[in-house]
């Protein structure tokens, strides 16, 4: 059975990259998901059963993930879900498989740090390598930054002049901040 799905968990055991034998990148972690209700009665979070599932992605969402997800990140996972049987000596079980098209972190428990990349020059297996292209860091003092439209805005995050405030030259970043 494979059918699309999308879940939220926690990345339960340290993510391990590999590559398949035509070299494709790819990554494997567990994820734990466990539902949680908020009770108004008793005001407390109760917590369901804890479903498990093995993550599997491919080629650039891999080697993004081998940079960015650790074990214990709360993550969200979208892909293609299968179930399989599985025996082996005296033991059988069932594992659910999710293969991943899209993972990133679940912002409902923490901040993110965004860096986009791009595919550099393609290598001789038809695949390219990611590259960092811009990035975002609110604790840096960056003076230019680049989107990903190859946009570049001018930032005062020093306020070097006297009495002249931090201020964003391009009227998007004041958007952004809710000015």
């Amino acid at each position: 059975m494979i059918d699309s799905f999308s879940t939220t968990g926690l990345v339960a055991t340290e993510p391990t990259h590999s590559a398949t034998g035509e070299g494709v990148a790819l990554i494997s972690f567990r994820l734990a998901s466990t539902p949680r209700k908020f009770n108004r009665e008793s005001k407390v979070w109760e917590y369901g059963e804890t479903n498990w599932f093995t993550v599997t992605a491919f080629r650039h969402l891999a080697l993004n993930l081998i940079q960015s997800v650790k074990k214990g990140d709360r993550v969200i996972v979208m892909g293609r879900m299968r179930i399989r049987e599985w025996t082996s000596q005296e033991r059988s079980g069932t594992v659910v498989e999710i293969t991943a098209d899209s993972v990133g972190h679940d912002l409902t428990w923490g901040t993110a740090v965004y860096s986009r990349t791009i595919k550099s020059a393609t290598v001789g297996d038809g695949t390219a390598e990611p590259v960092v292209t811009a990035t975002f860091d609110p604790d840096e003092n960056a003076s230019t930054v680049i989107d990903g439209n190859g946009w570049a805005d001018s930032v005062d995050t020093a306020g070097d002049a006297a009495g002249e405030p931090d201020v964003a030259v391009d009227d998007r970043a004041a958007v952004l901040v809710g000015e």
